[in-house]
């Protein structure tokens, strides 16, 4: 117990990030590999020292793992992000259309309760966000072992969308910078909804394999 507390530690992100992006059958193969050289580096050349080597392992395994989880399967994967990014043009506008419906159908109750409706409005962002996270677990759902691999090529696919529009709405008149934080922030929902169903799906197996109690 004295020696477990008292040895250095690797970062605790990276060490999630690597769970994350490695197979689960693979997962504790390639930890072990890199806590292992963590632990050598740290009795000779010091923590600090140790730490930045596992931060720069953590970036090479990630990547590593991004482009062999996508070349495992490159066909269904693109499937998935193909899906997602339709899903995601249905999904994103549907706050917009409810609210619509609704304002239609009771206009006379919004005409009287406007700062209530205020408050709706303020609300959309929150409605188009949860939307978001919804289409990122899907596709998550989808590609089934390669949770992360599908949604952060989604996320990558939705920003260049956004980084288009941008140049676009740039060359064309002033940018709306509310518009901009809310675009930013999809890319970022869509791997946490990658992010919630890997880390279920985690659990799950621990727990069937016994490793929870």
């Amino acid at each position: 117990m004295t020696s477990s507390t008292t040895s250095p530690q690797p970062p605790k992100v990276a060490v999630w990030l690597v769970k994350l992006f490695a197979p689960a059958e693979d997962s504790e193969s390639i930890l072990g590999d890199l806590l292992e050289e963590f632990s050598r580096f740290a009795s000779k050349a010091g923590v600090a020292f140790a730490r930045r080597w596992f931060w720069r392992q953590t970036v090479k395994s990630i990547t590593h793992l991004f482009v062999h989880g996508f070349g495992r399967a490159p066909w269904s994967t693109t499937a998935a992000v193909a899906g997602g990014f339709l899903l995601l043009r249905f999904v994103s506008g549907l706050p917009d259309m409810l609210l619509s419906a609704i304002t239609d159908h009771y206009l006379a109750f919004w005409s009287t309760h406007f700062q209530a409706y205020v408050w709706v409005l303020k609300g959309m962002l929150i409605a188009h966000l949860i939307a978001i996270l919804f289409a990122g677990a899907i596709v998550a759902l989808v590609a089934k072992g390669r949770e992360m691999v599908a949604t952060m090529t989604l996320a990558l696919a939705r920003c260049g969308l956004i980084g288009v529009a941008l140049v676009w709405v740039g060359m064309h008149g002033p940018i709306d910078a509310a518009w901009v934080l809310s675009s930013c922030a999809d890319p970022c929902v869509i791997v946490i909804g990658g992010i919630i169903i890997r880390a279920s799906r985690s659990a799950a197996v621990s727990l069937r394999s016994g490793g929870v109690i």
